[in-house]
């Protein structure tokens, strides 16, 4: 693959830092996704038990990667303010089976209504960053996750917490132009994308521009339409996706955009199909980034469990 000392695809530092913990963009999304699933669980306001005092351990009963533990930290604030975590392994922390995650105290009921919650939230995100780090083992802050996701962003910072990428954050946060955009401006094929390449102002753009293409011819007019702007200006590469090229194809595609003298006005990134099986392929092809849904959605969680100490 390409090297690149930052991708624009890396956005998880704005959702979460070792330093600085959880961001307000990512505090927000916690507090709308913890908000419903208490509600589906039929919480509707703050839990205040009265039973006797207890601690409960949670267990990883597999390996893994830790995600969650501030967004469990932050639904108990909310929702069950009498109970106090003390964790073991926190965000982005690798656990074995066996080890004990968080210890949770206070009394039986609030710890009894909200098991579930916390069990759910905290085995989804660590299974997201599980996989996540199954694939940087191939593929290191190269495999980016798309915005199809199950829990919006915080699927994208379990991504970041295991080694991937979070691509953007929301459609505002970068400007990604696709088959459905190009079909709405009245032009079409390749004079649509000269003709926006050529106009668009990169400062309403957000963090990066991003042009999909479908095809060989497609991807050469994109590349040495914004290499002749770079000449001019001072832009940064565009980012062309690669759609459905697959690794031989993406592979012939970046030695001929090599070869024209066109490659470092274009970040490459490679999307539709790739899964797991075929990432020492892609390795090989010289594309930049990798993205695809199968490094967040459709994961299985971590396997974590409960117990209150005798």
């Amino acid at each position: 693959m390409g090297e690149r000392a930052m991708l624009p695809h890396d956005r998880g530092h704005l959702l979460w830092t070792a330093e600085d913990g959880a961001s307000r963009m990512l505090i927000s999304s916690m507090d709308r996704w913890t908000t419903a699933i208490v509600g589906d669980d039929g919480i509707d306001g703050p839990v205040m038990g009265f039973g006797e005092k207890v601690t409960a351990q949670v267990t990883s009963r597999a390996d893994g990667t830790i995600a969650g533990a501030s967004a469990v930290d932050y639904m108990l604030q909310i929702w069950a303010p009498s109970l106090s975590t003390s964790w073991k392994a926190g965000d982005g922390r690798r656990v074995s089976e066996g080890d004990v995650i968080v210890e949770i105290s206070g009394d039986s009921e609030s710890v009894l209504r909200m098991e579930r919650s916390i069990l759910n939230l905290l085995g989804q995100l660590s299974g997201i960053a599980t996989n996540a780090a199954h694939w940087a083992t191939i593929a290191p802050r190269q495999v980016a996750a798309t915005r199809k996701t199950v829990w919006g962003m915080l699927d994208k910072w379990a991504v970041h917490l295991g080694g991937g990428l979070t691509h953007r954050l929301n459609k505002d946060d970068a400007t990604m132009i696709k088959e459905n955009d190009l079909a709405v401006t009245g032009e079409s094929g390749m004079q649509a994308i000269v003709q926006l390449l050529s106009t668009i102002d990169v400062n309403d753009c957000g963090a990066f521009l991003e042009l999909e293409v479908t095809n060989e011819k497609d991807a050469i007019v994109a590349a040495s339409t914004w290499k002749q702007r770079q000449e001019g200006d001072s832009l940064p590469p565009l980012v062309l996706m690669l759609d459905n090229f697959g690794p031989e194809r993406s592979k012939a595609m970046v030695g001929e955009l090599t070869d024209m003298g066109l490659r470092d006005a274009v970040v490459l990134e490679a999307s539709g199909n790739i899964v797991f099986d075929d990432l020492e392929a892609w390795r090989e092809c010289g594309v930049d980034v990798l993205s695809t849904s199968a490094i967040n959605r459709g994961t299985t969680p971590l396997d974590v469990s409960m117990l209150i100490d005798q």
